[in-house]
This record gives structure tokens, C-alpha cells and sequence, in this order.
């Protein structure tokens, strides 16, 4: 029998005699960040991405590719037997101009540009139309989502509701006993979904002492817990402590640790991990391209509220599935009524009431519902939203599916926000150039 010693021997000289460029036994590494972060072995002490500098510019540039690397994950499988083939049908985009704010003509690059963009993909009519990486990163690379994330929490919660496992009318409680005395217990299912929620919560990014600096410390989102504070280090231990402000279902109020909820009450109804339940509901029955992951807490649980991170070409695929009422590639992912729902509108009234002056929620902005954000233009577009510019943009008139990562110094604000940005009228007049072709 041969010994360890001479199997790792074996495999030592078998990786030297096959070519780096295959791709089969190794992975090219991503090329350099326009930061020359984590070059050369080691890298230099300036340029080392840590634990505590992932969500802070510059090193979050690298760090929003490389998450395992740094955090505890979970993979998502794909089934390498049914990948569904994604078709090309490539344009030079990149010159596309189009009308702004204030008068100016801005193109597709220098918007692009601007905005700290990782990577970006249009599909129009379920085909490649445009494809770029940048900052090193590859067609196969996982990019953290941030809060994309929920919308696919949301979507496995109303699979489960139209398979009559979940009644959205009942309380958290019926599924979470756990959480029947914290801010949750009496809300409903659905509300939960909605963010309708009335939660003493305030997701303030840019401060680590808030709110959201504490869930964050529960994931080790910025190394160590931040300053002097200890608390919950599982996020079944952190939702419990969460208390209630006020009457659920009168506003949307936008607060992470919802989706978290959704999460526990998938597992429990379920059975599965959350990391798991997406495999099988939805990862695999849509034909992933390549595996994902999902960020976990020091006790192995997953950060449902945004921790998913995946290939741009998978992100298209799950948006085009929701535009083909629930199909792809000739499988029935989720029930057309499902898709049917997140493309439809949701209350304009509830979703303004708490914020009536943030242009956010005026011009642009619709309605919040099921974990989805709709927005107030033509084409009625649904979108996946995550901080740092994250989007699964879905137009539905114009059958195109947008999809851009990011690695934004900020986490709101600049080039990447919705309500003071070009990239809304400019992704409007690109579905109205596609259609018109």
C-alpha cells in the first residue's frame, strides 16, 4: 500500500507536468486590483487585506471577491450535470450614451467606471448582449451581493407559501417560538416579507456604533467586535434581543434582520440549511454555472439578509428565470404565480409614509414587497438591490436583466445610488435601444 507521503508525491509531480492553462486542475489566479491589493507572496503590509478592512475602501475592492478567504462561508452547489447554457449575442455597448441629470450625455463606460464597477452583464431576451470585468475579477468569480441577497430569501419564502407549507397571515411565533417575546413574535409572515415591521432599528452603515454595527458584529463583518461591545456572536442569539417600536404593517421600514427571520423560518419549515434550501429550490433546478457561497457566523449559521455570493452569469440566470414566469431552459423553477407576484407592484402609500422627503422613495422609488424593490418609471422594472452597488435589474417590457457588482467606498451614495445616480435613465434608455433593435 502506498504510503500518504507517496501519494502527495504522486500528486506533487502529476500538477507539474500539466499545464496551469487547462483550467482543469488549477485555477488562473484573478488578476491585479487597480489597488495592487494581496500581490505577491507575502504581500506588503499596506497592501494586506484583513479580516477588519473587508467592508473599508481600498482593501474592500479585493475583499468583495474573496470573502471566504476571510469569513467563515457555506457553498451553494451547482449540479454540474444540468448546467443550462446561457446564448451570446454580443454588441459593442460600451459607447452607448444616453441623456442624464442635469442635461449631460453620459456613456455606459464612464458610468462604469465611476461607479467602482467589478463586473457587468445585460441580457436581452435571454441572451449575452455585453459583458465586462473589471478590477481583476473573472466570469467565474463570486461577488458578495449584499442585500440581493434577500430577494432570493424572499423568493424561496413564497415558493413555500404557494406550496401551502407556509401561511403568511400567521404570526412569527407559529414557526419561531424562539422569537415569540422579541420585536417579531406578533408580526406576520408576510409582514416580514413586506419590511413592514415596526422594529427599534436604523440601518446606518457608515456608523459601526449603530444598529447595524452590531448585527455586523455578529458575522465579524469588521474583524473583532467594534469598540468595547459585547454581544451575541450567533444570529439566533442576536434576533431575540431585537424589540419592538410601534404597530406592525403601518410602513416599510428597511431593516436587515427581517430577511434573517425568513431565514429561520425557512430552515425550520424545511429543514435545511439556508445555504442548502437554495441548492435544492433553486440553484439547481435554474442550472448554475458555478457554485456560490453564503457567509456564516461563528456558529455556522448563514447571514440571510446579505451574505450571498455568486457569479454574475448565475445572478442573470435566476433574473431571466423571474421574467419567463419561473422557467429556464425548459424547467419550471418556481411557480409562475411566484413570478408573476415579485414583478407586480406593492403599496406605494405604505412604502413612502416613514420616509415622505427622500427622493429615494418619490421619483425613483415605488414599493418594497416580498424582498424585492419596484420602481416608478415605464416599464414598471423590479430590481435586487445590495449596498456597495449591487443589481439584478429586471425590465420586463424590454425582456432585459442587468446585472452589476461592485466595490463602492461607500456603502450608500456616490455612483451607485439610485437616488443620485445616472444609472437608472441610463439602464431606461439602454432596455429602449435593445427594444427598438
Amino acid at each position: 500500500m502506498a504510503t500518504r507521503s507517496t501519494w502527495q508525491s504522486l500528486r506533487l509531480a502529476i500538477a507539474l507536468l500539466l499545464p496551469v492553462s487547462t483550467g482543469v486542475f488549477a485555477s488562473p489566479e484573478p488578476g491585479p486590483t487597480g489597488h495592487g491589493l494581496m500581490q505577491g507572496f507575502p504581500p506588503i503590509a499596506e497592501q494586506r487585506v484583513k479580516r477588519e478592512t473587508t467592508m473599508i475602501a481600498p482593501f474592500n475592492r479585493w475583499a468583495f471577491q474573496h470573502i471566504r478567504e476571510l469569513h467563515p462561508t457555506r457553498v451553494v452547489l451547482r449540479d454540474a450535470a444540468r448546467v443550462s447554457p446561457l446564448a451570446s449575442d454580443l454588441r459593442d455597448l460600451g459607447g452607448f450614451s444616453a441623456p442624464v441629470r442635469e442635461g449631460r450625455v453620459a456613456t455606459l463606460e464612464q458610468l462604469l467606471d465611476a461607479s467602482h464597477t467589478d463586473a457587468f452583464l445585460v441580457l436581452h431576451r435571454g441572451r449575452i448582449v455585453y459583458e465586462r470585468y473589471l478590477n481583476g475579477m473573472q466570469p467565474y468569480t463570486p461577488h458578495l451581493m449584499f442585500s440581493c441577497t434577500k430577494s432570493f430569501v424572499g423568493t424561496m419564502m413564497l415558493m413555500l407559501i404557494e406550496q401551502g407549507r407556509v401561511d403568511a397571515a400567521k404570526p412569527v411565533s407559529h414557526y419561531v417560538p424562539e422569537l415569540a417575546r422579541s420585536a417579531f413574535g406578533e408580526a406576520s409572515v408576510q409582514q416580514v416579507l413586506d419590511m413592514t415591521t415596526s422594529i427599534r432599528f436604523e440601518e446606518v452603515y457608515a456608523d459601526h456604533d449603530s444598529d447595524w454595527g452590531r448585527y455586523g458584529d455578529v458575522f465579524g463583518m469588521y474583524g473583532a467586535t467594534t469598540g468595547n461591545r459585547k454581544g451575541p456572536t450567533s444570529i439566533f442569539d442576536y434576533l431575540p434581543t431585537l424589540e419592538r417600536e410601534g404597530a406592525h404593517g403601518r410602513a416599510f421600514h428597511y431593516v436587515t434582520p427581517n430577511t434573517d427571520v425568513l431565514g429561520w423560518i425557512l430552515s425550520r419549515v424545511t429543514g435545511l440549511s439556508v445555504a442548502a434550501a437554495l441548492e435544492t429550490m433553486l440553484w439547481q433546478p435554474l442550472g448554475a454555472e458555478h457554485d456560490g457561497y453564503i457567509w456564516l457566523d461563528a456558529g455556522g449559521r448563514e447571514m440571510a439578509g446579505a451574505g450571498l455570493n455568486i457569479a454574475p452569469r448565475d445572478a442573470a440566470r435566476f433574473g431571466q428565470m423571474i421574467l419567463e414566469q419561473g422557467r429556464f431552459d425548459g424547467r419550471q423553477v418556481v411557480p409562475a404565480a411566484v413570478a408573476a407576484r415579485i414583478l407586480r407592484p406593492g403599496n406605494a402609500e405604505i412604502f413612502t409614509k416613514l420616509y415622505p422627503d427622500d427622493p429615494w422613495y418619490g421619483p425613483i422609488g415605488h414599493s418594497y414587497h416580498d424582498q424585492w424593490w419596484s420602481f416608478n418609471n415605464a416599464h414598471d422594472t423590479v430590481s435586487a438591490i445590495g449596498i456597495h452597488g449591487q443589481y439584478i435589474w429586471l425590465d420586463p417590457v424590454a425582456q432585459m436583466v442587468v446585472v452589476k457588482v461592485s466595490s463602492s467606498p461607500d456603502a450608500e451614495g456616490g455612483a451607485n445610488d439610485l437616488n443620485d445616480s445616472d444609472l437608472p435613465l441610463l439602464y431606461h434608455a439602454l432596455a429602449e435601444h435593445l427594444m427598438r433593435q
